[in-house]
C-alpha cells in the first residue's frame, strides 16, 4: 500500500485581509497569496470581480474551515453607477446593449433609495457565478446563452447617495448581506429610470466581521519578496495574519482549559458549568490560551464539538 501523500506547503492558519487591486481576479489572489505563505491550503471568502477592488478576506489553513461565517457576513461597497447605457456584464467590461439619453436627477435618485432598501427581490446578473442546471451561469453567458435567472431575496440594510458628480454618474455606499450583486442594483436603477446604467468603479470597504484599516495592499506584500532570508520573509508575512477565531465573533464563546481542549480535539463532548455558560447554541466556539479549539453545539450541560482545529 502506498504511503498518504504529504500536502505541499507549511501548515500555517489564520486570515490574511488583502486589499485587492482592479484587473486582479479572486482565484488569482489566492494563488499568490499561498505562494507567497508558502500554505498548504488557501481560499478566499466572497469573490471580487477583477474590475472591483477592496476586502478579500483569504483563508489560510484551519481558518478555510471558517469560511461559512464570513460568508455571511454583512458587506459594505462603494460604488459608481454611470448613465445612458446598460452592459452586457453591467459594468465597464461588457458591451452595451441598450443606451439612452435621458438621465435621472439628484432628487429622483434620493426618491428611489428606500424602494431598495430592506428585503429585496433580484435577479442576478447573467455574467455571475449562479449555476444553471449544474452550469455557471457566466459559462453559458460567454457561449451566447441568455438564460433565466430566477429572482431571490437579498437584503439592503443601508443604501446612501454619496454625491453626483455630473449628469452622467453617482455615486452611492450599500451595506448588504450575502449574495446582493451590486452590479444588478446598478441595472435595476437604470431600469426604474429609463435611462439605463452600469458600474463603472467598484470597491469593497468592510466584510464582517473584519475592519476596513485590517486590509494589507498586495503591493506591501509583494515588497516582502525583496527579503532575502526566507525565515525572515515568512514570518514578516506571518506577522500580517488575523487569527482564525477573529471570523467567528458574531458566536458565542467558551474558554477552556488544556483538558477540555484535548477532549474536543479528540471529538468527545465536555460540560459546560457555571452561572454564566450557555444553556443551549446551535454554534458557538471554544478557545484554549487565546488560540481556536472548535466550533460545535452547546445543548443539555454538554459542548459537543463540529469541527476541531489543530
Amino acid at each position: 500500500m502506498s504511503k498518504p501523500r504529504k500536502p505541499k506547503g507549511r501548515p500555517i492558519s489564520g486570515w490574511l485581509i488583502l486589499d485587492k487591486p482592479v484587473d486582479f481576479g479572486s482565484t488569482e489572489a489566492v494563488s499568490k497569496i499561498k505562494w507567497l505563505f508558502k500554505a498548504q491550503k488557501c481560499g478566499h471568502a466572497g469573490t471580487l470581480d477583477p474590475l472591483a477592488s477592496g476586502m478579500l478576506p483569504i483563508a489560510l489553513g484551519d481558518a478555510t474551515k471558517t469560511v461559512p461565517y464570513v460568508m455571511d457576513g454583512r458587506k459594505i461597497y462603494e460604488f459608481t453607477v454611470t448613465w445612458g447605457e446598460e452592459r452586457a456584464t453591467d459594468d465597464l467590461e461588457g458591451e452595451v446593449t441598450r443606451s439612452s439619453d435621458t438621465r435621472p436627477t439628484e432628487q429622483q435618485i434620493r426618491d428611489l433609495l428606500p424602494e431598495y432598501t430592506g428585503i429585496i427581490s433580484q435577479i442576478p446578473p447573467q455574467f455571475s457565478a449562479i449555476k444553471i442546471a449544474g452550469e455557471r451561469a457566466y459559462d453559458l453567458a460567454r457561449e451566447g446563452e441568455t438564460v433565466e435567472i430566477p429572482s431571490r431575496e437579498v437584503e439592503i440594510f443601508r443604501l446612501t447617495l454619496l454625491d453626483c458628480p455630473d449628469a452622467d454618474t453617482a455615486h452611492f455606499e450599500v451595506e448588504c448581506g450575502k449574495g446582493t450583486y451590486v452590479r444588478a442594483l446598478a441595472r435595476d436603477f437604470g431600469r426604474e429610470f429609463g435611462c439605463y446604467g452600469h458600474i463603472s468603479d467598484l470597491r469593497r470597504s468592510f466584510v464582517a466581521p473584519f475592519a476596513e484599516d485590517s486590509m494589507i495592499p498586495l503591493a506591501d506584500l509583494v515588497a516582502l519578496e525583496e527579503i532575502e532570508d526566507i525565515d525572515e520573509r515568512l514570518a514578516a508575512l506571518d506577522a500580517l495574519l488575523i487569527d482564525t477565531s477573529e471570523a467567528l465573533s458574531s458566536l458565542p464563546h467558551l474558554v477552556v482549559n488544556d483538558d477540555q481542549a484535548h477532549r474536543l480535539k479528540m471529538g468527545n463532548p465536555i460540560l459546560v458549568r457555571g452561572r454564566d455558560a450557555p444553556v443551549a447554541e446551535s454554534e458557538a466556539y471554544a478557545t484554549a490560551r487565546g488560540k481556536l479549539v472548535a466550533i460545535g453545539e452547546i445543548g443539555q450541560g454538554e459542548f459537543r464539538p463540529k469541527r476541531v482545529f489543530g
